[in-house]
């Protein structure tokens, strides 16, 4: 029988409109190019026999590391934009940013179909790993501003994660370089990032207080303020989305690398990254 197209035409596959055969020379494909083959193989669970869920488990959190990589790879984009003051590049780049992050959350509720039971037929299998010990998260963390040393120690295993890690961990990150680009915009802070409470934190809020009060004389660091406080926002819905996923599924149980669990993951939730864009909030309108 001869095929027709949707039209009812006969099919021909030496039409100019179907795909051509890729030319002999030609050592790129698809498959190749993305490594599809490869990629495919990299989905082991150990189960024995393999439980159905755990294939998800695995793909997920590989899913995870990989939007992580892209988001430290837009970040040192941004860092650069923001060497350069190319502010309005650095919009377009946290917009991706911010997308991305959606994604993440979104991601959740993908995992949240297994159920406790499922899991508990591997959840042994996984000692001592853990989702604490992932080092892009850490970078992620570190890149953005909030820099904490002692989870080096979670990566001594792994000394390429660990090289990366101690690399973000000791370079300015997205913060510092924004505070020095108010700096360098003329306004009175220091050209990176304070403590927090201190007095140069003050003149940081301060800085900000007259970037909002006056937004259509510094509409792009306003807009990207805004962006950045989005980025700040979305990891903390993160948090709260992975810390109910984590009661809804084990409880108050540990973690499988012996973390405390929900109850550590609990008090990260309204952790901050660049706590002056929160606190300035205060200091805007009229009202006390």
């Amino acid at each position: 029988m001869t095929q027709s197209t949707k039209h009812g035409e006969p099919f021909d596959p030496e039409s100019p409109s179907f795909p051509p055969d890729p030319p002999k020379h030609s050592k790129v494909s698809y498959s190749t190019y993305l490594k599809v083959e490869e990629l495919l193989t990299l989905q082991q669970p150990l189960s024995d026999p393999e439980h159905h869920d755990e294939h998800l488990f695995i793909l997920i959190h590989q899913v995870y590391e990989l939007w992580f990589k892209q988001i430290l790879h837009e970040l040192d984009a941004l860092m650069q934009a923001f060497d350069n003051d190319r502010v309005l590049a650095g919009h377009k780049i946290m917009r991706r940013v911010v997308t991305i992050q959606n994604v993440l959350i979104a991601q959740l509720s993908v995992l949240e179909t297994m159920t406790p039971e499922d899991f508990s037929h591997f959840r042994s299998l996984l000692n001592p790993a853990s989702g604490f010990q992932s080092s892009q998260f850490r970078e992620l963390e570190a890149a953005s501003g909030y820099k904490d040393p002692r989870f080096k120690k979670l990566h001594r295993k792994v000394p390429t994660a660990l090289q990366r890690l101690e690399a973000r961990l000791e370079a300015p990150s997205v913060w510092d370089r924004f505070c020095a680009l108010l700096k360098r915009r003329g306004f009175d802070v220091l050209d990176r990032a304070p403590d927090h409470g201190s007095p140069e934190s003050d003149a940081l809020v301060e800085a900000l207080r007259q970037i909002y009060k006056a937004a259509e004389d510094h509409y792009a660091l306003y807009l990207m303020c805004e962006y950045l406080i989005e980025y700040d926002e979305r990891f903390q819905l993160w948090r709260f989305g992975h810390v109910k996923m984590v009661e809804r599924t084990i409880g108050s149980k540990r973690g499988t690398g012996g973390s405390p669990g929900a109850s550590y993951l609990r008090t990260t939730v309204y952790r901050r990254i660049f706590p002056e864009l929160w606190d300035v909030r205060s200091h805007l309108g009229t009202l006390p």
